[in-house]
Formats: structure tokens, sequence, C-alpha cells
């Protein structure tokens, strides 16, 4: 039997979508893929429908490396509505508590932020998707179901406040891979005394990313129009996906056997850890420190 032929184009690299309130971000990835005629794509952490920002679409042989931005620490803006309660922790669920809020300060406030700021452990919302039994959490949350949850480790870097108005506090922060704000949000709630769910979120950063480089659905349906040579140059090299990785440079005969699974043996390479790896100045993929110090491949890219 004959293999059916990829359809679309055979494009690599990676786009920064901005993405808007009220899809998701499978609906935002497909859209993205049909608009640039991919034949593969791939995104790097989802957003949920009512947050918006920044949601690396990983294009072609990028797909390889979108684990490796998933891992990535993140950073986002977000508002707390104070003195409610939700059955999600977000706007979208129902109110099931309402407090009065009382005369706050900056202290007060600032004075929780700081015990939510470290090493923590949270524990993950059922309106989620992480998988207990084979079973999405959320899917159980619909049919009134609550389960015991592991507690996970996360790291909040940064934590801080931009804006206390009324019932209203905007927070600014930079925190570790598995983080949910909306859980953060609820848990700033009860520190406060008066509870609060997430009512708005926007990403701000993905890794070495930044929301500044993220281009809208709205231009890039614009540039559709033009055709795909104006679309592509919102296409960026998938290395800068790993800009902050330790490099090495090999020869195009040790990339030849680096290509066929074998390790390889550098001068001067990191003791440990995952390395880009480059021959003649273009990047082939991901490699990894053996412990003999050997160069092992990790995912390499399809050369040609």
């Amino acid at each position: 039997m004959a293999r059916r032929r990829a359809h679309g184009r055979d494009i690599n690299g990676i786009v920064l979508l901005d993405k808007p309130l009220g899809i998701t971000s499978n609906r935002a990835l497909q859209k993205v893929k049909r608009l640039f005629n991919a034949n593969k794509a791939g995104h790097t952490g989802s957003l949920d429908p009512l947050a918006s920002g920044l949601l690396p679409i990983c294009l072609g042989e990028a797909t390889k490396i979108s684990s490796y931005l998933l891992d990535a620490d993140k950073a986002y803006t977000g508002t707390c509505k104070l003195g409610v309660h939700t059955t999600t922790a977000d706007a979208e669920g129902e109110i099931i508590e309402q407090k009065p809020v009382g005369e706050l300060t900056e202290k007060q406030v600032n004075t929780v932020l700081e015990k939510f700021t470290g090493i923590l452990e949270q524990i993950p919302p059922m309106h989620s998707a992480i998988k207990q039994g084979g079973q999405p959490l959320y899917k159980l949350a619909h049919q009134g179901i609550v389960v015991e949850r592991q507690p996970r480790i996360i790291h909040i870097y940064e934590l801080s406040m931009t804006r206390l108005e009324g019932d209203e506090l905007d927070i600014a922060m930079r925190c570790s891979k598995g983080t949910y704000v909306r859980t953060l949000a609820e848990d700033i709630g009860r520190e406060l005394d008066c509870g609060a769910h997430l009512n708005a979120l926007r990403r701000s950063k993905v890794g070495p990313f930044s929301l500044e480089k993220a281009v809208t659905m709205d231009i890039l349906e614009a540039l559709a129009e033009e055709g795909f040579e104006a679309m592509d140059q919102h296409i960026l090299p998938i290395e800068l996906a790993l800009v902050d990785w330790p490099e090495i440079s090999v020869t195009e005969n040790s990339a030849f056997y680096l290509n066929r699974g074998q390790p390889i043996q550098v001068a001067k390479a990191p003791t440990s850890g995952l390395v880009r790896l480059s021959a003649n100045q273009r990047f082939i993929g991901i490699g990894e420190i053996l412990d003999d110090g050997r160069v092992a491949p990790r995912r390499l890219l399809k050369s040609g």
C-alpha cells in the first residue's frame, strides 16, 4: 500500500502568536497551521480560552523541540477578582461564595504575595487537563466528582502587585512550568480572608521569547492575503528557542555519526546536561552529555 503524501508546505521554524481571548490553544494552532499551509505544527503549552498572550507555534522540524519550550519558565500578568470564590478559580466558573473585601492596604497584599514567592507546593485544580486513572480531571469535575490530587513542586521566581483598586488586584509574575495561576489567585484570596478568582490572564514570556515580538491573528490573516512570502517573515529559526543553552559545534563527519545515533567525543564540551548542536554554523539538533563525556544525539533535525 502506497504511503499517503503529506499535504501542505514543508516549512520549519517558530511563530510567536499573540493568542486572542475566546479560543482554545488548539484552535489557534490549527488556524495558524492552515494560514501557513504547514505540513506539521504544534504549540508549546496551552492557554485557556479566557487567557491571551504568547503562544509559540512550532512548525515542521521545530515540533521536535516543543517539549523543551513546554518545560521553560513563563511570565504572566493577571487580575484577581477579590471577594468572589468560584468553582473553577476563574471567571468561567459558578460563584460559590462571596465575602466583603474590606479596606486592604498595599502592605497587607505585599505581605501575602511574599508568602507565595519561592519554591512551593501547589495542588492542581480539578478543572485541569491532568490525568488521573487515564481520565482528565476536568471531565471528572464536570461530573461533580472531586478526587484527591498530589501537590506539585513549583517555583515562583517573582510575584508583585501592579494595581490594587477596590476588589481588583493586578499581579505580575515569573514562574516555573506547571504553575496554575488561577490556583495562585484562589490561594491569595484565601490568605487575604476574602476569597478570589482569576478574572484575566495574559502570558508575556515563554523561555527566551517575549510578547513584544509576537504577531496577532488579525495580522497573520491580513498577511495571508499578500502571500506566503509576507507571512514567512514571522517564522523564527528553531535554534532561538535554545539560545540560552551551551552550544557545541561539530564537524560534518561527526554530524554524520550523530545522525546514525552514535555518541561522539568533543573536546572542551560541557560535563553534563543538554546542549545545542551545530555543524558548519547550521543548527542540527539537541545532544546530551553522557557520563563518560561523550555527546549523544537526543533530538536531531532532518538534514537537507
